[in-house]
Parts: structure tokens; C-alpha cells; sequence
């Protein structure tokens, strides 16, 4: 009720109900598009070839999609390229001295960033698009002349072009993250088809009762975990010391330095699942190849040993891209640095180096906490649904991603509610 009491509070304030409307006009405008065909396209043989896939590879893709892959719509490619994008050019930083003082050269520098990310999502999604053309969707055109295959791919890339737009859009002038709600807007808006898809299972005997409530008990468990963890924080006490400056004395009181648990949010299961799209995506570009058939075996949750291999390679990547997010957005020698430069100190630690590394080994000691629940709530579905027969399309990467867009969507809410000496409801 806290929530309802907050959004509320927050509609009575007309600067918030403007960005509020704002963000709510964007996701219809998201949800229009992903209903709209794209041109060419015959959608009785669409629809026999994903029924016909009895692997159910392509729910990984419909992930970010919000069902826009398998209906083939305008958004068919979704934010993907743009996540990858960013996900190379942060890599990219690290390993690249011109890109890393790039990134470290304030707003000018982040919007040449930026820049370099929209082009490199539009080169992306342009390959994507011609795979997906002239590969996967070739047997669903009504038209194979060339003509018609370039406007399929310009119409695609121009979808992702158009959701990348959105997303600033809603950064700029409306609430949260607009690539993270897109992808929020396009999981909630799979519910209703999951649901309806695993009481016909129940009434055909396929989904037995007893898988639908343990998925009910997991779902429940997952949202109360992610909560605690995405809240949780550990606070390092900090005491500054007294200080005269002309007539005025100055420190002497006790603070602390707050470090979140979970300091990456839910970028590396967005960024571990974007990564393992890779080959998936490659695959179906030619979905008769040799390749196609190995990813197929051996690197996708539904094939066999693959279903291991993929739960191995997500756990991997989720933790590292735990301890890469949590490197490069927080600086243990910086805060360091500035304790020591305003007379601060942890008590029992010397200033400077020790300082630094005390504060970076609790940080790696919160992200290898976050890592593993991530990775553990992120991959148990694959297991679970390789399994059993219940497959309803909202396992443990949806209830991450929900649920973390949700609260940090609410958490801004509640950081603009605090400046108008607000109470909100996460204390």
C-alpha cells in the first residue's frame, strides 16, 4: 500500500504527473508497435513455423520483445542491438586508453559515448536484420524479390532505431530508465499469454497443479529475495576529525559510507542474457546450417548436453559482469581520497591505501553476495523447465528484470518525492 500511497502523493504534483504521463504514452507507443506486421510477410506460415518449434528457443528472444520476434512485427529486433552495443563499448573502455578517457571526460565525454553507441546499434541491428531476412523468416515472405527483403530490413532496423529514441526520450523527460522499462513494458506484457497458455496446459493434463505452485512459490521467494537484496546495504562507519578553520571548528561527527549489496542492478542478467543471444541469433540466420544445429545441441537452454552448458556459461557471465558493472561504477581509491582529504577516517584503518583496499575488499565480498543470487534465481529455471513440462515464459531473468525495473523506477519516484520533503514508502 506504500507504493499506491507514494504514486499518489506523486500524480498530485503536476510537474511529476507530466513525467508520469509522459513515461505512460511511451509504453503504449512501445506496446502500438509491437503489433504492427511488418510488410511482406505471410502470417499463416509464420504461424505454423513457431508452432511447429517444439525447442521453445524462441522465448529467449520474445524475452526483450515482448513477442514482437515471433508475431515479426516493426520492434521484431527490440532493444537487443543497443544492449550489446553498449555492452562492447564498455568492454571496449577497459581495454582501449582512448575510449576509457573517453568516458571519464564528464558530460561531453558521455555524449560522444553515447553517440558511438548509436551507431554501433544501427550497424547491429542492419546485420541482424538482413540474418533474419534472408535466413529464418525467408520461407514466411509473400514476396522473395530483393526489393522487398531490403524494405524488411530497413523497416527493422528502423524499429530498433525508433525504440533507442524512445528510451532517451523517456530518460530525458519522463521516469526511470527507458531502455530498462522497455524491456519491463515488453516481460509484463507476456502475463497474460503465459497465464492463459498454462491453465489450457492444466485442463489438458500437460501442467500438472503441483508445477504451477511450486512456480507460484519460487515467484513469490524471488521477489521477496531480489527486494531484501536490492535494499540491502552494508554501512562502513566513517569518523572525521576536528578541525579549527579561522574562528569556526569544523568535523568531529560520525557518518558512514553506504555500499549497496547489490550494486549492479539487473545490467548483468540483461547484459549475460544479451551474450548469450550471440550464437542463438547467428544460428538462426541460417536455421539449415551445421551451425545452427550445434548451437542448437550444445549452447541453447533446450538442447541436450546443452541445457548444462548454458546454465554454466550464464552463471559465468551473470557474476562477471556482477564484478565488471561493479568496477567501473564504483571507485574505492576515489572515496578514499576524498575521506582523507576531508579529514575522514575508518576507525581502526590508516587513511590512504589501506583505506582503499578495506573499502574494496567489503565491496568484493557485497558482489560475490549479489553474484551468486543473481546467477542462482537467473539459471534454476532453465533446470527447472528442461525438467518439467511448464514453460509459461516468466522464469527467474523476467523476475529479475521486472522486479528491479520496478524498484529503481519507484526509487527515482521516491528521490523527487524526498527534495518536496516527501515520506515515501522504502525507508
Amino acid at each position: 500500500m506504500g507504493i499506491l500511497k507514494t504514486i499518489r502523493q506523486a500524480w498530485k504534483i503536476p510537474e511529476m504527473r507530466s513525467k508520469m504521463i509522459y513515461t505512460l504514452v511511451m509504453m503504449i507507443v512501445f506496446r502500438l508497435g509491437s503489433n504492427i506486421p511488418v510488410p511482406g510477410i505471410n502470417r499463416a506460415l509464420l504461424a505454423q513455423m513457431f508452432d511447429s518449434n517444439e525447442s521453445g528457443l524462441f522465448g529467449l528472444f520474445d524475452l526483450f520483445s515482448g513477442g514482437s520476434f515471433s508475431n515479426f512485427t516493426i520492434f521484431a529486433l527490440s532493444i537487443s542491438p543497443y544492449i550489446t552495443a553498449s555492452l562492447i563499448l564498455q568492454l571496449l573502455a577497459v581495454a582501449i586508453p582512448a575510449l576509457e578517457e573517453l568516458s571519464k571526460q564528464g558530460e561531453e565525454g558521455r555524449r560522444k559515448m553515447a553517440a558511438y553507441t548509436r551507431y554501433l546499434t544501427v550497424v547491429l541491428a542492419l546485420i541482424q536484420g538482413i540474418g533474419y531476412t534472408f535466413g529464418l523468416f525467408r520461407g514466411v515472405l509473400v514476396d522473395d524479390s530483393i526489393f522487398s527483403k531490403i524494405v524488411i530490413v530497413l523497416t527493422l532496423v528502423a524499429g530498433t532505431a525508433f525504440l533507442m529514441w524512445l528510451g532517451e526520450k523517456i530518460n530525458d523527460n519522463g521516469l526511470g530508465n527507458g531502455i530498462s522499462l522497455i524491456i519491463f513494458a515488453g516481460i509484463v506484457s507476456r502475463i497474460p499469454t503465459s497465464i492463459s497458455r498454462t491453465i489450457k496446459g492444466m485442463i489438458d493434463g500437460t501442467i500438472s497443479i503441483v508445477s504451477v505452485v511450486l512456480f507460484l512459490v519460487f515467484a513469490l521467494a524471488v521477489i521477496i529475495g531480489i527486494i531484501m537484496v536490492s535494499e540491502g546495504t552494508r554501512k562502513i562507519p566513517v569518523q572525521y576529525a576536528k578541525r579549527v578553520v579561522g574562528r569556526k571548528m569544523y568535523g568531529g561527527q560520525s557518518t558512514h559510507i553506504p555500499i549497496k549489496v547489490n550494486q549492479a542492478g539487473v545490467i548483468p542478467v540483461i547484459f549475460a542474457t544479451s551474450l548469450l543471444q550471440l550464437p542463438l541469433t547467428i544460428g538462426y540466420m541460417a536455421p539449415n546450417s551445421g551451425f545452427a544445429s550445434f548451437v542448437t545441441k550444445w549452447l541453447s537452454p533446450n538442447g541436450n548436453p546443452g541445457v548444462w552448458i548454458y546454465f554454466i556459461f550464464e552463471i559465468v557471465l551473470i557474476i562477471f559482469f556482477t564484478y565488471f558493472y561493479g568496477a567501473i561504477s564504483f571507485d574505492p581509491t576515489e572515496i578514499a581520497d576524498q575521506m582523507k582529504n576531508n579529514g575522514g577516517f575508518i576507525p581502526g584503518i590508516r587513511p590512504g591505501k589501506s583505506t582503499s583496499d578495506y573499502i574494496a575488499r567489503v565491496s568484493n565480498r557485497l558482489n560475490i553476495v549479489s553474484a551468486l543470487f543473481l546467477a542462482v534465481i537467473a539459471s534454476i529455471p532453465t533446470l527447472l523447465s528442461h525438467w518439467t513440462s511448464l514453460n509459461i515464459g516468466f522464469g527467474g531473468t523476467s523476475l529479475i528484470i521486472a522486479v528491479g525495473v520496478a524498484l529503481d523506477t519507484m526509487k527515482q519516484i521516491e528521490s523527487m518525492m524526498v527534495m518536496r520533503n516527501y515520506s515515501g514508502f522504502l525507508k
